[in-house]
């Protein structure tokens, strides 16, 4: 069986959730249906003649791809500009087009992170530079017969339930009773209809942030025996889990600046990287971020950086940089295509779970725009 496209993306949108995106970029669908059986996706960094054209010989009904190929409003389709001939060609093949751009990158395991680990910035303190998205918490409270208490239990923190800081697992448990009358027609776990029940129950409390309430609810409700559980969900004044743009924290060892920067050209597969600072410089903590990072040298400088590794650093910024004593490396913006494979792998591991056929291949076209000579 294969998967519908809506479900494709809805697996997608378990690794990048739309909500993660910076306001007003330009994410989802942007040409063509997804209502429709997906037997193959091809993952791309950017949408080219030269991707479609892979697509088609590879016989792919999606592309999932990073930069958006829709910028601004159409005013008007002219199939005789190469922009309008690149959708005359995807709508003629059927080829639907989703955009996985911020929201890719703030996402735990997105890019940001993918290139943090690859030049070996720490897990443990690994901070964003700057803030996108805080999810926000709810208390969940539910009563619970005491032969269930230790299922139901299982079932909230299994779903995503109990998480405080870095401490998981968390709840807490009252003992009590619980008053209900079946009326006609019910089919009561405990007791009969018109008699009024006692019933040893405990009653739940833990926290659940807004990313997994549906999931967590959903959980709850059928590890429950009742068939009308009472439960109360509501908002607390709580800050939850930040998520951001950029990544930021402690080398596995330090290494100069020059060292780096070949790491940097070995670990992304590029043939050069702009330096800004002495090559001789002893970097302790760096910092990455995906695409153009020009405007976020003071966020790296805040983090306590030695370094900024992300592209299109512009003359007048490097200049910036080098007075306040941050170094640069700038591997360019073609780096995040390292989103392809890992994106295609995800995918299929993640369809092929869910006895799905559909496959997603990552594209092997070279998007780099700049020849070096």
């Amino acid at each position: 069986m294969f998967a519908n496209g809506q479900t494709v993306v809805q697996i997608m949108e378990q690794l990048a959730p739309k909500h993660y995106a910076v306001e007003n970029d330009k994410i989802g669908l942007q040409l063509g249906t997804l209502n429709k059986e997906i037997r193959k996706v091809v993952v791309a960094l950017d949408v080219t003649d030269e991707v479609v054209n892979e697509a088609i010989e590879a016989g792919a009904e999606l592309i999932i791809a990073h930069h958006a190929i829709i910028y601004r409003p159409l005013a008007k389709l002219d199939t005789a500009t190469p922009a309008g001939k690149l959708y005359e060609k995807l709508i003629k093949h059927d080829i639907a087009v989703y955009i996985s751009h911020t929201n890719l990158d703030v996402a735990d395991g997105g890019i940001n992170d993918w290139m943090a680990d690859l030049v070996g910035i720490k897990t443990e303190g690994r901070q964003c530079l700057e803030e996108v998205h805080t999810d926000k918490l709810f208390k969940l409270v539910v009563f619970v017969p005491e032969d269930h208490h230790e299922k139901v239990l299982q079932a909230l923190f299994n779903a995503g339930a109990g998480h405080i800081g870095d401490y998981s697992h968390c709840s807490f448990n009252i003992e009590g009773t619980g008053t209900f009358l079946p009326g006609e027609g019910t089919n009561p776990f405990i007791g009969k209809q018109g008699v009024l029940e006692k019933a040893k129950e405990i009653r739940i409390e833990t926290i659940v942030p807004h990313s997994v309430h549906r999931k967590v609810v959903q959980a709850m409700l059928k590890a429950h025996p009742y068939e009308e559980v009472a439960y109360d969900l509501y908002a607390v004044d709580l800050k939850g889990r930040s998520f951001g743009l950029g990544r930021s924290g402690k080398l596995d060892s330090p290494v100069t600046l020059g060292e780096l920067a070949e790491k940097v050209k070995e670990v992304f597969e590029v043939p050069y990287v702009r330096l800004v600072g002495d090559p001789n410089r002893i970097i302790k903590k760096a910092a990455v971020l995906g695409g153009s990072g020009g405007r976020y040298t003071r966020h790296a400088q805040f983090a306590g950086a030695d370094v900024l590794i992300t592209g299109d650093i512009d003359y007048h910024t490097a200049h910036d940089a080098l007075a306040d004593g941050l170094s640069i490396i700038d591997p360019g913006h073609n780096v995040e295509k390292i989103m392809k494979q890992r994106v295609a792998e995800w995918l299929t591991e993640q369809l092929a779970a869910r006895k799905y056929e559909t496959k997603a291949v990552h594209s092997s076209i070279n998007t780099e725009p700049f020849r070096f000579v």
